[in-house]
């Protein structure tokens, strides 16, 4: 990483991908950083970021940007309700986050041209998009040369050292119903030793245990028996691997994450079980609110960036195309009105808000009009965010629509934008560039921090 206008010698300047040969660590760097910066509006507040990824697209009209007055034909089935910040309204659907409108902040005015899922949720996640000529492609799986996600930049950043995963993803690896693997969820060009702990199993129940950290069960599937047995695995798996290089990188994953399994450290923050039953039952007995609880519990073991995926397996998703209005009613819209209240009063009761970020994000929003089957089409013109904790002003509300929740009245944000107050949140200064595969620079932020919302 090369930082520039800071006070810091030329002998200490971070690139990253020398990082762990020069032995500094995250924490160092922030902290380096927080001294130094310019701008000290909420830098370097997030010590830990929970991402709701609401994979599919939320739909701002049953969200937060209701159009009870709008014209009939887009406006759709559900109300508006009052919320806790005189003047602003939000779905019916979202009662309980209504209550709570004035603890987090809302940007309804988030704005972006592609409606491909796939490729709309690498700068959703990473704040990078594809060149213009990629946009006739539709559908092509991630590669190695792309943009890496934040997980894997603060990943890439630590040393090595800490006695838990820096990235956790809960749920499935999220993909469309051709298989294609949607973008944002792989390190990029930082490689794969850089990816996600995953994650990735029923969670709903009493006795429920984390199988990726008990002692004979892996990540990806792969049994971690130990190093060696470890090795083998991998070993027999090499023929899918193209370059020795890539094959470094997973047998260093692979090994970094058999470390991991053997810490007590580990596996307490994974243990859900361990939660009361009040707790559990505050979150909704969910895939989604438990995901959402376990989300909690490593941020509060440390764990810099964990990532829940609302997807539970191809298609079942917010991607609503058709029976729009019962499935938001009946799952979609509860299961974020509950998991993501839980989340800001858990954090709230633990002291833990003034340190966490949680960004509630999708790749887009959904069509205005109303489709031949109830449903409502992917429409990436004007959509909302919303975000509670560390540095987010509360109660903030930016931006605007128009009378149809169709196109940014007011304001319009670019996903690389919500990026760059992501990593302003973490203390990562707007000229830092990364180094990808072959050793060219990248600007790692190109938008500016959203400032209305922060504190």
């Amino acid at each position: 990483m090369s930082i520039q206008n800071h006070n810091l010698t030329r002998r200490s300047v971070l690139q990253i991908g020398g990082a762990s040969t020069l032995g500094l660590t995250l924490p160092q760097l922030l902290a380096a950083r927080k001294a130094t910066a310019a701008d000290p509006q909420g830098f370097g507040k997030a010590k830990q970021v929970i991402i709701l990824f609401l994979h599919g697209g939320h739909p701002q009209q049953e969200t937060f940007d209701p159009k009870p007055d709008g014209p009939i034909e887009t406006r759709g089935e559900f109300g508006a309700i009052s919320t806790a910040i005189p003047g602003i309204q939000f779905s019916e659907l979202l009662p309980k986050c209504a209550t709570l409108a004035d603890q987090f902040a809302v940007v309804r005015s988030m704005s972006h041209e592609n409606t491909n899922h796939v490729q709309a949720c690498l700068p959703a996640q990473t704040g990078h998009k594809h060149p213009a000529s990629f946009r006739s492609m539709g559908d092509f799986p991630p590669s190695d040369t792309d943009f890496p996600p934040v997980g894997a930049v603060v990943d890439h950043l630590y040393d090595g050292k800490n006695r838990l995963p820096n990235w956790v993803r809960i749920g499935p690896l999220m993909s469309r119903n051709n298989g294609t693997t949607v973008h944002g969820q792989t390190p990029g060009f930082l490689g794969a030793k850089h990816s996600s702990f995953a994650v990735d199993q029923p969670l709903v129940g009493e006795d429920v245990e984390i199988q990726a950290v008990q002692g004979r069960s892996g990540l990806n599937d792969i049994r971690l028996s130990g190093r060696n047995n470890l090795r083998e695995e991998f070993n027999k798996l090499s023929d899918r691997v193209q370059r020795e290089t890539a094959s470094q990188q997973l047998d260093d994953f692979y090994g970094r994450a058999a470390d991991l399994l053997g810490s007590s450290i580990t596996r307490r923050a994974f243990d859900i079980s361990a939660e009361s039953v009040e707790t559990r039952e505050m979150y909704g007995s969910t895939e989604f609110g438990q995901r959402c609880l376990l989300a909690r519990r490593l941020a509060e073991a440390g764990v810099p960036v964990v990532n829940i995926s609302y997807c539970y397996k191809p298609g079942d998703s917010w991607d609503t195309h058709s029976r729009h209005f019962s499935k938001t009613k009946e799952k979609l819209a509860p299961d974020l009105d509950q998991a993501f209240s839980a989340l800001i009063k858990d954090l709230d009761q633990r002291g833990m808000a003034d340190d966490t970020l949680v960004i509630v994000n999708a790749e887009f929003g959904r069509t205005p009009k109303v489709n031949k089957n109830a449903g409502r089409d992917h429409w990436p013109f004007v959509y909302s965010l919303a975000l509670f904790g560390a540095g987010i002003k509360r109660g903030a509300v930016h931006g605007a629509s128009d009378k149809n929740a169709a196109y940014p009245q007011s304001t319009p944000i670019d996903p690389a934008d919500m990026a760059a107050t992501l990593y302003h949140l973490i203390g990562v200064a707007t000229d830092t560039r990364i180094l990808d595969n072959s050793g060219r620079p990248h600007s790692l932020i190109v938008g500016k921090p959203i400032e209305p919302v922060l504190a």
